[in-house]
């Protein structure tokens, strides 16, 4: 468990942030100028914030990755997803950090 507002410890991803991932992907297309033929979610942090904000590596091809940062709305709110921010290019090595 972590702090309200600190990050979570790294966590490989599952299938919820594949699915995450899956829902951003044309986003973060269109905000990196690019198309990306493989979006693998590898591993990823959380913020409890209003609603919780998903920091998430994805392997793109070769040895490139993408740090996304996603916003998930409460429940109450819609529980929508949207993608904040995102760093790219990312190597694999790259440690995720808040951004």
């Amino acid at each position: 468990m972590h702090r309200c507002g600190g990050l979570s410890e790294l966590a490989e991803a599952n299938a919820e942030v594949q699915q995450i991932c899956d829902e951003m992907k044309v986003h973060a297309e269109q905000k990196a100028g690019t198309t990306f033929e493989i979006f693998a979610a590898k591993s990823y942090k959380t913020q409890v914030v209003a609603g919780r904000n998903y920091f998430i590596k994805v392997h793109v091809g070769d040895e490139e990755c993408i740090h996304l940062r996603v916003y998930k709305k409460l429940p109450c709110y819609g529980g929508d997803l949207e993608l904040s921010d995102l760093q790219y290019p990312k190597a694999h090595q790259d440690s995720i950090e808040y951004f």
